[in-house]
């Protein structure tokens, strides 16, 4: 089957990176479909403004069948598998399904792909967490995997298979190890977006302290909407590879905490507490990635500074919880306003 020029399939479209390049694909006229689970629960609301621009078909990365549908029914010329079970600490609690999905689920997209259309152009999200502890630093293309957790496992064999498959079948497929990207559509499990949520609750009253795990971990995050350019630009190049993302910059937990907790004039001693039963059980310390192949290959460059991007994330925390508090407090003067009983008329005899 023929895949059709400028029509792209994303797995995860209602995650953060998925709504992103959404809306990136659309810009660049591309026809966009979207799988989705049939029993998800998942919010559509960061597709909620341009779902009327999509096209959303059923199926799941454990069920390769309705994958082959899924392909068969989008035709697409390429696919951005961006689904997984994504957050770490949940990857210990459940991790025989992380690797269901996260791991064994690439392998049935690649499958899927051979079955239908060979052609496909396959996009496949690996993440830093696969290098884990490796004590070299910066990591580029060519750094060894430790990963330190079920997540990080999942994705590390989700690598290696894309890789096995472009060897092994000639298909076209790249993986893009992406470092942390953030923005206000981060899910509230991930701890940026739980600091940008805490420091706007302590701001309006709503809590008077936030509980992080470990302070001292340091990571390389830049901003979404930056990243899934590169995962486009990837898809473009004559030769398939895979490409470190990042910005080479690398900041701690406590200075994010800071930074996020001074937008809001707030002092963050003031408020932050430390919990060790929010550690991980294998932490990883320092993750920072070396672009350079990006930035020379695809011309790839962050837009986004480090500052610019935690006050984007608090200042669209402060909007949201203060348009919920406006809500609420019109809602509850609406109950509270007093009940006028008509009065009986005089019935004259």
């Amino acid at each position: 089957m023929a895949a059709r020029a400028n029509r792209a399939l994303i797995t995860g479209i209602t995650g953060q990176d998925g709504s992103y390049l959404a809306e990136f694909l659309l810009e660049k006229g591309y026809e966009v479909y979207g799988l989705i689970r049939r029993s998800s629960t998942e919010p559509f609301e960061r597709i909620q403004h341009i779902q009327h621009q999509l096209r959303l078909i059923s199926g799941d990365l454990l069920d390769e069948r309705s994958l082959i549908q899924a392909l068969a029914e989008a035709q697409p010329s390429e696919v951005y598998n961006l689904a997984a079970q994504s957050f770490v600490q949940t990857s210990w609690d459940q991790s025989v399904f992380t690797g269901e999905v996260t791991a064994l689920g690439v392998t049935r997209l690649l499958n899927a792909i051979r079955t239908v259309d060979p052609t496909v152009r396959f996009y496949q999200a690996s993440s830093s967490e696969m290098f884990g502890n490796i004590p070299v630093s910066p990591q580029n293309e060519e750094t060894p995997f430790y990963p330190r957790s079920p997540y990080g496992v999942a994705k590390v064999y989700g690598h290696w298979i894309t890789v096995n498959y472009r060897e092994s079948y000639g298909l076209y497929t790249v993986s893009g190890i992406l470092f942390n990207h953030e923005s206000p559509r981060r899910g509230f499990e991930f701890v940026t977006r739980k600091i940008a949520n805490g420091v706007a609750q302590i701001k309006y009253g709503v809590a008077n302290e936030l509980c992080l795990g470990t302070l001292d971990a340091k990571r390389d995050w830049g901003f979404a909407g930056d990243y899934v350019r590169a995962m486009w630009l990837m898809l473009q190049q004559p030769q398939p590879r895979h490409y470190v993302i990042g910005t080479g910059e690398i900041h701690s937990v406590r200075e994010f905490a800071e930074r996020a907790f001074r937008e809001a004039g707030l002092d963050w001693k003031d408020h932050v507490k430390v919990d060790p039963r929010l550690f991980r059980p294998a932490e990883i310390h320092q993750l920072v990635a070396d672009p350079r192949r990006a930035r020379t290959e695809l011309g790839w460059q962050p837009t986004m500074s480090f500052p610019d991007l935690v006050s984007l994330m608090v200042r669209a925390e402060l909007e949201r919880l203060e348009d919920q508090l406006a809500v609420r407090d019109a809602r509850n003067a609406r109950h509270a306003q007093p009940v006028t009983v008509p009065q009986k008329r005089a019935v004259s005899r």
